[in-house]
């Protein structure tokens, strides 16, 4: 029987695959690789794209793509099977990619072309893939002294490893705990569908009352809206401690020192300290950021802080308001961190006439399907429809987008995966990742396909879940990473859809597509109340858009003190020095932060974005790109009002959707974003548009 692992034609086949084929998959296409690599180190003759430059990206996809799919169900599907065949193969993968990276005879033969008469012939898209790759061999220390690289291989090693630790502790730790409560009276403000859960959780337990979990779908209706002020901090403090040397406590020593993510933070900033100054940088920031848009750790230091000045005030005023209203309505004089969400949700509600709940009842996950796909299919003149495909869990589903093809009939673009709902297998988060992505081969046009996962409630007692607005933003941005995927027209592996697309300007699609969510003529297309079938009333939409820059002030400075951290971490910070990396979290909070918390809030130990991910002195990206992302959809805007200065027609305006897709979304990686921004908007970004969006604008 065939390994369903070495089929790399076609959609992956999770209805075959199973742990066991990991090891015998990876061996033969780490083997086959191998040889390859040999016979093209050993060839003589010149070398150029067919002969060179094609055989590496196919030998390369073909592996990529068999251990893409043992990565994405270690993520949504982490059972103690499929962690111990992915643990059990990371250290060779990333051995390979190490050795590979430090082919000193593959980096000369990758000079050698661009060096040669035959780069001149290059399309312009292909001389920048040779380009990166002599940029990337440098990064991965191909230059570097033969006695060497065994030991920046063996960084590579560590820090893989480490950081699949680092994710893994973070899902135990949040899977562990549990809020058993037996007394009906504690319940009192958690909405029906979260009391029902919990109670869902219990009978699945086989024990009495309500179970709470640490899962966001969970935790967050607690902290939200329970009454009760000891369950919230109960939850706070469990949630605060994740993965660190605190029992759920915050004061208790924790009873499992092996989740324990401190000394794991410490190793791997030791080690990319250590491989950033192996390679000539004076620090891992420095590394980070030579693939990226902003050119120095400085600049990116700079533009946080210049935010972080800018919003700060707003901040402050955001948490007097609270502290006042807290005093004065509530009855709390000491405003504790387990109170702020619970108090802003009161504040929200006193302020604008109206809760988050009250809006969730008009977000039925059909509905919200249904108007996201009209969205996209309005801007872009796609379709969108079901699809069938293996897939790793029941809750899965499978989409095919199609557009007009040229001889009249349906052209097939791209399909996608959709997991939306949260499981104690599945680590947190929301995220976009590519399972094939589009080339031009020979048999034809290769379509792309991605996954798109979140982690929100799923159906209680047999009823479509209800998402609130928070989720309809963070499904719209993921899409909008899919999109960028998916939409592209590049026919060239390596910077087709989001490859090749700087860090930094990644989140331009997904965080533009929020935008849509706060617009009267797209809620319209996805809301019908639970009950009623109602529409969302203009009364309430006009509530929440007063309300939409309710603490934002707070929120900016929340995602400035999590970059500034990161970056901190990665530019200043020595590991082993005299400052731990709380000292260095507790500075910058008292440069940018409004609110402190405890001693014993150990936010790092979870902080997978930059531990376990991709985002390592790359945080930034969020904002960074958020500004990219205002200006843009700020051309729809204008489209609207004709320049009237008043809103004349619709934001989904086809002409500007298809400008977009076809300078940002189509062209992927094969050129640098800032061109891309600026053929969009026909000039560099600005600030203004994020900060009027953020209502952080004086006067």
């Amino acid at each position: 029987m065939t390994n369903p692992l070495l089929e790399t034609q076609g959609l992956p086949r999770f209805d075959a695959v199973l742990p066991e084929h990991v090891a015998p998959a990876v061996e033969t296409l780490l083997n086959e690789n191998r040889e390859l690599v040999a016979r093209l180190e050993s060839d003589t003759a010149p070398p150029d794209w067919d002969n060179f430059v094609a055989p590496m990206i196919d030998a390369g996809e073909r592996f990529g793509r068999a251990w893409g799919v043992v990565g994405h169900l270690h993520g949504v599907m982490d059972t103690p099977a499929w962690r111990e065949a992915y643990n059990a193969l990371l250290p060779e993968v990333s051995r390979y990619y190490a050795e590979l990276g430090q082919n000193l005879k593959l980096f000369s033969r990758y000079r050698q072309l661009r060096d040669s008469a035959a780069f001149a012939q290059l399309s312009p898209v292909r001389q920048r893939i040779v380009d990166n790759e002599v940029r990337d061999f440098r990064l991965s220390g191909a230059e570097l002294a033969e006695e060497q690289k065994p030991r920046f291989q063996a960084i590579a090693e560590e820090q893989a490893s480490l950081g699949a630790k680092f994710s893994e502790n973070v899902l135990d730790a949040t899977n562990h705990h549990v809020e058993h409560v037996t007394d009906e009276t504690v319940l009192q403000g958690i909405p029906e569908d979260a009391v029902a859960a919990a109670r869902a959780a219990a009978e699945k337990a086989g024990k009495e009352g309500w179970i709470f979990t640490l899962h966001m779908p969970s935790y967050l209706p607690v902290m939200q809206y329970a009454e009760n002020r000891g369950l919230r901090e109960r939850v706070y403090r469990a949630y605060a401690t994740r993965a660190s040397e605190f029992d759920a406590d915050g004061v208790s020593p924790t009873l499992f020192p092996e989740r324990n993510n401190t000394p794991n933070i410490d190793r791997i900033l030791s080690l990319r300290a250590e491989a950033a100054h192996m390679l000539g940088y004076r620090n891992f920031a420095e590394v980070s950021l030579v693939p990226k848009m902003a050119e120095t750790p400085a600049e990116v230091l700079d533009f946080l802080r210049d935010l972080g000045r800018r919003a700060k005030p707003f901040a402050e005023r955001d948490l007097a308001e609270l502290r006042g209203f807290a005093a004065r309505d509530l009855g709390i004089d000491d405003v504790q961190p387990w109170d702020i969400t619970w108090a802003s949700e009161k504040l929200r509600q006193a302020r604008y006439a109206f809760s988050e709940q009250e809006v969730k009842h008009y977000f039925p996950e059909p509905m919200v399907l249904r108007g996201l796909f009209s969205v996209v299919e309005n801007l872009y003149g796609v379709s969108i429809s079901p699809d069938t495909a293996p897939v790793w869990h029941e809750d899965v589903r499978f989409f095919r987008i199609e557009r007009e093809g040229a001889s009249g009939g349906k052209e097939l673009v791209g399909q996608f995966y959709l997991d939306l709902y949260a499981r104690d297998t599945k680590r947190g988060g929301a995220w976009m990742d590519s399972a094939i992505t589009r080339r031009r081969l020979q048999r034809g046009v290769q379509t792309p396909v991605a996954y798109l996962v979140c982690n929100f409630p799923g159906p209680v007692d047999g009823k479509s879940p209800t998402f609130n607005h928070d989720d309809v933003i963070t499904l719209f941005h993921e899409c909008g990473h899919g999109l960028h995927h998916l939409l592209t027209r590049v026919d060239e592996l390596p910077v087709s859809g989001i490859a090749g697309v700087e860090w930094d300007a990644v989140e331009l699609p997904s965080q533009f597509m929020e935008n849509f969510c706060w617009e009267w003529d797209v809620l319209q297309d996805m809301t019908a109340h639970v009950d009623s079938s109602q529409k969302l009333p203009r009364q309430l939409y006009d509530k929440m858009i007063a309300a939409k820059n309710f603490q934002s002030g707070m929120q900016t400075v929340r995602q400035v003190e999590f970059s500034l951290f990161d970056m901190r971490l990665h530019h200043d910070y020595q590991p082993g020095g005299s400052k731990s990396v709380q000292d260095v979290l507790k500075e910058v909070r008292d440069e940018v932060s409004v609110i402190i918390p405890p001693a014993w809030h150990r936010f790092p130990n979870s902080f997978s974005h930059i531990f376990a991910g991709g985002y390592c002195a790359g945080y930034y990206s969020y904002k960074w790109a958020e500004v990219l992302s205002a200006d843009a959809f700020e051309a729809f805007e204008e489209a609207a009002t004709q320049g009237s200065g008043r809103r004349s027609g619709s934001v989904l305006d086809r002409a500007t959707g298809q400008r977009f897709a076809d300078e940002v979304l189509a062209v992927g990686g094969s050129r640098p974003a800032l061109e891309s921004f600026k053929a969009f908007r026909g000039r560099a970004p600005k600030v203004d548009a994020l900060l009027r969006h953020s209502g952080m604008v004086a006067g």
